[in-house]
C-alpha cells in the first residue's frame, strides 16, 4: 500500500468520519490506520475478505466524494501553509506572531 494514499485515507478519515457508518468507520480504520489486512478484518467481523475489500472501496470513493464537495482537508492544507507564510513574512511582529499561533491552535484541534 503506497504511503501517499494512506496518509491521504487517514486525513480525510479524520475529518469525514462521523459521516460514514459504523461499519465503514471499523474497516478504513482498521486497515489504514492500524494496518490490518482484509483477512484479519474479514476474521473479525465474520466476512469475507472480498465483502471487507468492496467495503473499503466503497468508502474510499465515499471519502473522495465527501472531499470533492466538502474540502475540508484542502482547506485545512491551505490555511496551514498561509499561517507559515505569514508566520516567516512577519516574524519580528511579536502580536501578529502571537495571534497566528492562536490561530494555529485552534487549526490543530
Amino acid at each position: 500500500m503506497e504511503i501517499e494514499k494512506t496518509n491521504r485515507m487517514n486525513a480525510l478519515f479524520e475529518f469525514y468520519s462521523t459521516l460514514l457508518t459504523t461499519k465503514q468507520m471499523n474497516y478504513i480504520e482498521l486497515y489504514y490506520s492500524f494496518d490490518h489486512s482484509l483477512g484479519e478484518i474479514a476474521e473479525e467481523f465474520q466476512v469475507s475478505r472480498q465483502a471487507v475489500y468492496d467495503n473499503i472501496k466503497r468508502t474510499e470513493k465515499i471519502l473522495e466524494d465527501y472531499e470533492r464537495k466538502l474540502s475540508l482537508y484542502s482547506n485545512y492544507i491551505v490555511r496551514g501553509e498561509i499561517l507559515d507564510e505569514l508566520l516567516e513574512k512577519y516574524q519580528s511582529d511579536a502580536f501578529l506572531v502571537e495571534k497566528l499561533h492562536e490561530l494555529q491552535e485552534i487549526e490543530e484541534n
